[in-house]
């Protein structure tokens, strides 16, 4: 087997492509919240986990947050089982408003190769994008580094929220399918 080159697409499964499409394209009209055209009602981040394995982490307003593999795996409805989750995100989401200016507007939504997280923001004006590069944080600006700060503490919620799950025998500690 030939060896993956850091700039292939990763294999994705269409189940994956479903979720990640939905995602992104996400009305605010269910969060029943007054919204200025600018304010982020919803945040899709894609993560490049290994060589292999890419991660899609999806916010909103509402404090939901869900985690989608690209082979179809996906660990969803945390939020509603544990509050640190739904606090981690709403606050992720109430304050990314903050982090436009060195985001850009975008209708295109590439795959990330690996390396390079793209997160996009979701308003009622369009989409911004901007990407990080985890390894550099240290040298990203301050918005950057804000943004990587919230997605870390999402993501430390929601792997409390797996280990908690498995100990009280919930799905296997992983990933939880649709049921």
């Amino acid at each position: 087997m030939a060896k993956r080159s850091v700039l292939d697409r990763y294999t994705v499964s269409q189940k994956y492509i479903v979720a990640r499409g939905r995602s992104l394209a996400f009305s605010s009209a269910p969060f029943k919240v007054e919204l200025t055209d600018k304010q982020v009602y919803g945040i899709v981040i894609d993560m490049p986990m290994s060589p292999t394995v890419l991660a899609t982490l999806v916010c909103f307003i509402n404090g939901s947050a869900n985690l989608y593999f690209n082979l179809g795996g996906e660990f969803l409805n945390a939020a509603a089982r544990y509050r640190g989750v739904a606090q981690a995100a709403y606050d992720f989401v109430k304050n990314a408003s903050d982090y436009l200016g060195c985001c850009e507007k975008t209708t295109k939504f590439d795959m990330p190769t690996a390396g390079k997280n793209y997160v996009h923001f979701l308003t009622n004006s369009g989409v911004y994008k901007t990407v990080i590069v985890p390894n550099a944080i240290p040298a990203e600006d301050s918005d950057r580094k804000k943004i990587n700060y919230f997605t870390q503490r999402v993501m430390a919620e929601l792997r409390t929220a797996q280990l908690k799950d498995k100990a009280a025998g919930i799905g296997n500690g992983y990933v939880m399918a649709d049921k």
